[in-house]
């Protein structure tokens, strides 16, 4: 299994990357509408109403994910949606690979940093891009409306707050 050092943010402790991609997407795989991964054969066509979603075991309670293609716990392409509510606040945080976040619906707001600080982050309106190197921290809230960002990349995916309070895992 492929072990990621941490960076000190964290203390750092070291990380297993399946285990964090398996609890960043608890019971999502069964939604995975693409060949797991995807390899060219045919086209895949994804409507709105044909995702599954399910509750985000890395992430603060509201959170949903839908997995589009992609072991996130592999070294292969993924695409994955988080449905975020209203006023929802992601910690300070960080992934052991880029992230690629793109806007589908609603505003997100999104800053580089180890503190929540609301007045730091940017209004990402739908249809904006946001691209993170591994190991930056970052944290972001929704506003008065929910939210919907698709993540794509290459595995092994995780997430690792800065603060051991902020993971519902713990």
């Amino acid at each position: 299994m492929d072990i990621i050092s941490g960076t000190g943010r964290s203390g750092g402790r070291l990380l297993t990357t399946g285990l964090l991609a398996a609890s960043l997407c608890i019971g999502a795989a069964a939604g995975a509408h693409a060949k797991t991964p995807y390899k060219g054969e045919g086209h895949v066509m994804i409507e709105p109403a044909e995702l599954s979603w399910k509750p985000v075991g890395s992430m603060a309670e509201g959170a949903e994910i839908s997995i589009l293609e992609g072991d996130l716990a592999s070294g292969d392409p993924f695409t994955i949606r988080l449905r975020l509510p209203p006023n929802y606040k992601v910690a300070p945080h960080f992934h052991p690979a880029y992230e690629r976040v793109t806007v589908l619906s609603g505003t997100f707001h999104f800053a580089q940093g180890e503190e929540f600080r609301r007045d730091e982050a940017r209004a990402l309106p739908t249809g904006s891009l946001a691209i993170m190197s591994p190991g930056d921290p970052m944290f972001g809230y929704t506003g008065d409306e929910g939210t919907v960002i698709q993540l794509h990349g290459n595995g092994p995916w995780g997430i690792e707050y800065l603060n051991p309070e902020d993971d519902p895992r713990n």
